[in-house]
């Protein structure tokens, strides 16, 4: 009982943390160093590398955490004939996407702020952290169904 007490908190904490960062990074950084808005690669640079390692940690707590969750909550059969156990499924082809998405934007992006350049990076990488911030709010929509269950409703 207490470990998937804590097992969700973390999952819930850590996905909460790695969808808005990534939600903020595609919203809000990414279009400003595209217009022009950074006179130093330094500030785009730290937050590249904070978000890289905030995605890296998080995607290895929730693979644990959610693990665990899957483990305890259903059997094999579960997740494939029940429509909570399919949502997990999908939650975990969205988790995957969303990390692979993080890990190609942030190469992307790191490779052209070492050329010390800041516009182009930015348009270049920007078209995947605006996928990577719609499947990190898909992630977070599933996410509520399941903990809605969903499933009884229909």
């Amino acid at each position: 009982m207490v470990d998937t007490f804590v097992a969700q908190t973390i999952h819930l904490i850590f996905a909460a943390l790695w969808a808005g960062s990534v939600c903020y990074v595609a919203a809000v950084v990414l279009p400003l160093a595209r217009d022009g808005a950074f006179n130093t690669t330094k500030p785009l640079e730290v937050i590249s590398g904070k978000l890289t390692m905030l995605s890296r940690v998080s995607a290895f707590l929730l693979l644990v955490t959610g693990g665990h969750l899957a483990g305890t909550g259903y059997s094999p059969e579960g997740l494939f004939n029940t429509l909570n156990g399919q949502l997990v499924l999908v939650m975990v082809v969205l988790w995957a996407m969303l990390a692979g998405l993080i890990e190609v934007g942030a190469k992307r992006f790191e490779a052209g702020l070492n050329g010390k350049k800041l516009r182009e990076p930015a348009s270049d990488a920007l078209p995947l952290y605006r996928a990577a911030a719609v499947v990190s709010i898909a992630l977070l929509v599933v996410a509520g169904l399941i903990t809605s269950n969903v499933a009884r409703l229909l």
